[in-house]
C-alpha cells in the first residue's frame, strides 16, 4: 500500500477483471436513452451499482433488437457482467427466446410477464386504477384512454386495466357503452399523443376527462387539445401515467401517476447479481405508484362541464 500511494498507482478496473472473470459493469439497454423516465430508473440502479463496486454502460436497446448476437460478439466477451434490458415496443416474437440462448444474464424490465429470462414489472394495474379513481372521485363517468402500442407489453397491461377499472365503477366501457374512438393505441411519443387526441376530439362526442397510458404521449395530447376551442381542465381533464420533474411546469401542471422507477432500477441491479436457480424469476415491483395531483384535472360541474377546486 505505502509502494502503490508514492507510485501514485491507481487500480485497474482491467487487470481486475482479468483475475475475476469480472468486468465490474452493467449493461442498461434502454429504447430511449434521452428520457426522463429512465433518468430515474438509472438513478436507482446507480446506487445498488455502486454499493457492489459496479459501474453502469447505458446503451440503446434497438442495438439488441437489430443484432440479438451482439450480447456474445460484443458484450459476451468480459466487457459487461449482465444486462438490463426494456425491449422496445415493436420487437419481433422471438427476441427473448434468442436473448435467452446466450450465456450471459440478462433481466428484463417493464417488458413481459413471464417466459426464459427473469423479469421485473411495475405494477400497472395499480397506476391506472389510481388515475381512474381520481377522476371518478372528481365526478368524471366519461372516461378516455390514450394507450400505447397493441405489441407494447406496458401498452396491453395498461389498456387490460383500464377497461378493467371501468367495469368495476360501473362506467361506459369505449366500444360498448361509449364510442370506440375514446380509447386508441397509436404509442408513447409525443407525435402518437397528439394523432390519437385529434382522432379522440374529432369523435361525435368526447369524454370529460382523459386517462394517458405515457407521460411523453401526454405532452401530444395537451399540445393538440391546446389546439382546440376545449380547455385544460374547464372542458376536459387530464391524467397520465409518470411524473416528470417539469410536470409542474407545463401549462396547466399536469396530474401523473409517478412509478416507482428508482425501485425499479435497484431491484434490476440486485436481481441481475443473484445466484442462478436454474429457473426465471418474475417479479412486480412491490413499490406502489402515487397519484400526484395536479391543475390538470378538476371536479366535473353539473351539467358535464369541468369546474376547478
Amino acid at each position: 500500500m505505502v509502494a502503490a500511494r508514492q507510485l501514485d498507482y491507481v487500480p485497474s478496473h482491467a487487470g481486475r477483471s482479468l483475475r475475476t472473470a469480472r468486468s465490474s459493469a452493467i449493461a442498461v439497454a434502454v429504447p430511449d436513452v434521452t428520457s426522463a423516465v429512465f433518468a430515474e430508473l438509472m438513478a436507482g440502479a446507480t446506487e445498488a451499482a455502486t454499493v457492489h463496486g459496479l459501474t453502469l454502460v447505458l446503451v440503446k436497446a434497438e442495438q439488441l433488437v437489430e443484432e440479438p448476437d451482439r450480447v456474445t460478439r460484443e458484450w459476451g466477451r468480459g466487457r459487461v457482467d449482465g444486462i438490463i434490458l426494456q425491449i422496445p415496443d415493436g420487437s419481433p416474437p422471438g427476441l427473448v427466446d434468442a436473448l435467452a440462448r446466450h450465456d450471459l444474464p440478462i433481466v428484463l424490465i417493464n417488458s413481459l410477464s413471464d417466459g426464459p429470462l427473469d423479469t421485473l414489472v411495475l405494477d400497472d394495474d395499480a397506476a391506472i386504477s389510481l388515475a381512474v379513481e381520481h377522476l371518478v372521485d372528481l365526478g368524471h363517468r366519461n372516461l378516455g384512454f390514450i394507450g400505447g402500442l397493441p405489441t407494447s407489453a406496458t401498452g396491453r397491461r395498461r389498456r387490460t386495466g383500464f377497461l378493467g377499472a371501468l367495469r368495476a365503477h360501473g362506467l361506459p366501457v369505449p366500444g360498448e357503452s361509449a364510442p370506440s374512438a375514446w380509447m386508441t393505441d397509436h404509442g408513447y411519443s409525443g407525435s402518437d399523443g397528439r394523432t390519437a387526441a385529434a382522432e379522440l376530439l374529432g369523435s361525435s362526442s368526447i369524454p370529460t376527462a382523459i386517462l394517458v397510458a405515457n407521460r411523453n404521449a401526454a405532452l401530444g395530447v395537451l399540445a393538440e387539445i391546446h389546439r382546440s376551442p376545449l380547455r385544460v381542465p374547464d372542458d376536459i381533464s387530464l391524467v397520465a401515467v409518470h411524473d416528470v420533474w417539469y410536470a409542474d411546469a407545463l401549462w396547466p401542471p399536469l396530474t401523473t401517476v409517478q412509478m416507482p422507477l428508482r425501485e425499479l432500477g435497484a431491484l434490476a441491479v440486485h436481481t441481475l447479481l443473484e445466484p442462478r436457480r436454474g429457473e426465471s424469476v418474475h417479479r412486480v415491483v412491490d413499490a406502489s405508484p402515487r397519484l400526484i395531483a395536479r391543475e390538470s384535472t378538476a371536479r366535473l360541474a353539473r351539467g358535464g362541464v369541468s369546474e376547478v377546486r
